[in-house]
């Protein structure tokens, strides 16, 4: 998930750049490198919150297991996902491209769009909607409700319930994160391909959907912020290490002032 991030944010002074002076001077190439990392971090950091919502309820029905997890399961699942993701991502490469626009020194938003047959376009809007959001969406909130459920219904058959609340907390906060970030591109997007396929003739939504898309990117953008908070403040971890830290600085800053 920190890859993910990573990859967008070396992208994003660039895209800053365009933004302010409306123009591209560093060539279609990294054109479509800064354009495709955008979208591998929201379809990476998609699947790996549904990972992470997964693996901790995992964990809470079969703790031992948890136990004997190994880390290179982890790294094998990380490589699925970005190989998967990479390799979904490369149609985006076809339908937008500066090739297909009027000017050389334009980029993101402002590209050119290929001309789909109508079949086409619905597949493309299915395929993204359905794997991109619903079944992550459906994960992530199914498996959210059964560790409430959970904990409510048994809690004294539960060993270690300040480590289920912990693991709650985390799978909740990828719940906020999704539904913030991405809920609104992918309530957008269906509109947005409707609109630039010409689907859509209405004045009001072409505008308002045009409008719209950008804002909705951003907030795509804004999980780079609160992924940290999922990295850190929810992990036991940085809690214990905070508290010893914080602990450190008391007693020596009431040290000093005695001393003195």
């Amino acid at each position: 998930l920190a890859v993910a991030d990573l990859a967008h944010v070396l992208s994003l002074p660039l895209r800053m750049y365009y933004y302010i002076n409306h123009m591209w001077p560093f060539g279609s190439f990294l054109c479509q490198v800064c354009f495709y990392l955008k979208y591998l971090n929201m379809y990476a950091s998609i699947c790996f919150l549904t990972c992470i919502s997964i693996q901790r309820y995992l964990f809470l029905l079969h703790p031992f297991k948890a136990k004997d997890w190994k880390r290179r399961y982890d790294v094998a699942i990380s490589a699925a996902v970005w190989l998967f993701v990479g390799a979904a991502c490369l149609p985006l490469l076809i339908v937008r491209s500066p090739a297909l626009s009027n000017s050389t020194n334009t980029c993101f938003s402002d590209l050119g769009v290929k001309q789909l047959s109508p079949g086409a376009s619905i597949t493309l809007v299915t395929v993204a909607e359905l794997f991109g959001f619903v079944i992550p969406f459906g994960i992530i909130a199914c498996c959210t409700w059964k560790m409430r459920q959970s904990l409510q219904e048994c809690p004294t058959q539960l060993q270690n319930t300040n480590e289920k609340q912990k693991a709650l907390r985390m799978v909740l906060m990828c719940a906020v994160v999704f539904f913030i970030c991405f809920t609104p591109y992918h309530i957008n997007f269906p509109f947005f391909m409707m609109v630039i396929e010409n689907i859509i003739q209405d004045c009001a939504i072409h505008r308002s959907t045009l409008r719209f898309h950008p804002v909705s990117l951003c907030l795509a953008s804004l999980n780079c912020c609160l992924d940290p908070v999922l990295y850190y403040f929810m992990t036991s971890e940085f809690q214990d290490q905070l508290l010893r830290h914080s602990c450190a600085a008391l007693r020596a800053r009431f040290v000093r002032r005695r001393s003195s």
